[in-house]
């Protein structure tokens, strides 16, 4: 089973890919509570040249607060984290995270139905970016 949805964007900039996503993740109820630059961070902390890479912590409220209340230490899972890379060819590639592979190890009935609404709406974001 994967852990992941992708999607290579043709013909769109890193930027443009960053811009699209977060659209689409609004378009679905996610807003953004984290941004790491991986680029930048490798570079600064161990002096390293790594690809354009940006990992976005993406969180939708309602789904994190029923998350939340059934099991209190799913923290550890969230948010939902969402890549964007180029790729030495110049293709930009986005991937989600799939929830039912991340909470597959906590047997929590509500978080298994919770899990597949939000990996809907993650494979909607994958399926409508262009």
């Amino acid at each position: 089973m994967s852990y992941y949805f992708n999607k290579v964007l043709v013909g769109k900039s890193f930027d443009d890919a960053i811009e699209r996503v977060t659209a689409e993740l609004k378009n679905e109820g996610f807003g953004i509570l984290t941004e790491i630059d991986v680029k930048e961070t490798l570079k600064k902390k161990i002096d390293v040249d790594f690809k354009k890479y940006k990992i976005l912590g993406a969180c939708n409220p309602h789904f994190a607060h029923k998350a939340l209340t059934s099991e209190d230490k799913i923290g550890v899972l969230l948010p939902c984290n969402v890549i964007v890379e180029e790729h030495e060819n110049g293709e930009v590639e986005v991937s989600v995270v799939d929830p039912i592979a991340s909470m597959g190890a906590v047997e929590n009935e509500t978080l298994g139905s919770l899990a597949l609404e939000v990996r809907q709406k993650l494979l909607n974001v994958i399926e409508n970016l262009n």
